[in-house]
């Protein structure tokens, strides 16, 4: 009697969504089965990974992962170019820190005239996000979109209290929007149906759930993710089928076990290798929980997380 292997049956679909436009357009999401699992369903696109892309130098970097960037720091566009050619990226992720009124309260059409700027140097999708009061991040959105019009941007974020400003301004010029909730299934279906309701397609969504890394944070959004994609994919719920994004570099690189030096810790080893294992280690969770975008920081890490998912594939 031969062996047959069990396999779950999905009604479900995750929508596509597509970054970029013309020869740079790049398709996410799309999967009727769980992470990698073809021999279930078909999975027509593979994960993609964004690296990070500052609009200033970081101040809270270690040098273990500042060298690698260090002759592109004062330059956006270098820095998206180098992250291409050098480390492979899928996707550019600019982060927009200078926005913040704490940070020297860059423009909104500033910062819209660099985020072109960026994009238009650079033959991969951009995505964007911005830090500070939600006010300022909604006012940003606005004049990015409209600066992007017609290129399926990516931008980050939209909440319950902020969303109709960058929806609206996302419908207006043909752009896509993230849709953040603080690891709640629930509160991430609902401000999913506010954007669905305002008129934003369902297919120029993604949800970042926010990302955590390795430790007892990642097991509650590995959990979170799941009951998304089986809500998803099992249950058929429409208002779950938006692919993921994990902004999850920053997480990773902020803890202690990655920023304390060898001379504080020498137990702990080298830093740079504790780094890299961190944010592979991490990033490898969130693929395997669904992610269909993950934002990367360190290189070595970037191709770690690469060979994984074509031996996977």
């Amino acid at each position: 009697m031969s062996f047959q292997v069990p396999k779950n049956t999905y009604t479900g679909k995750i929508n596509v969504l597509k970054l970029g436009k013309g020869d740079i357009e790049t398709a996410v999401g799309g999967e009727a089965a769980l992470p990698f699992y073809s021999f279930e369903g078909e999975i027509p696109n593979k994960p993609i990974i964004a690296i990070e892309v500052y609009d200033s130098k970081p101040t809270d970097w270690p040098q273990v992962i500042s060298k690698y960037y260090s002759d592109v720091f004062d330059d956006p566009v270098k820095w998206a170019q180098k992250s291409i050619s050098e480390y492979d990226a899928d996707a550019i992720c600019l982060k927009l820190t200078r926005i913040n009124p704490d940070a020297g309260d860059m423009s909104p059409e500033d910062a819209a005239e660099l985020s072109k700027t960026v994009r238009e140097s650079i033959d991969k999708p951009l995505i964007v996000y911005g830090t500070g009061p939600m006010e300022k991040i909604a006012e940003v959105m606005k004049k990015v979109s409209e600066k992007n019009k017609d290129s399926n941007i990516l931008m980050g974020w939209v909440e319950e209290d902020n969303y109709k400003t960058i929806a609206a301004a996302a419908m207006a010029y043909n752009n896509n929007v993230v849709a953040l909730n603080p690891l709640d299934v629930n509160m991430a279906k609902q401000l999913n149906i506010l954007l669905t309701q305002l008129g934003l397609s369902s297919d120029r969504i993604a949800m970042d759930p926010s990302s955590s890394g390795l430790g007892y944070g990642i097991e509650y959004c590995y959990s979170a993710m799941e009951r998304l994609k089986i809500a998803a994919l099992i249950q058929d719920d429409k208002m779950t089928q938006m692919p993921i994004i994990n902004n999850i570099a920053p997480e990773v690189w902020k803890v202690k076990e990655v920023k304390e030096s060898e001379e504080n810790y020498p137990q702990w080893g080298s830093q740079e290798e504790r780094g890299i294992n961190w944010e592979t280690i991490s990033c490898m969770s969130m693929l395997l929980s669904g992610t269909d975008i993950i934002v990367m920081r360190h290189p070595k890490a970037v191709s770690l997380i690469k060979e994984i998912i074509k031996d996977l594939w």
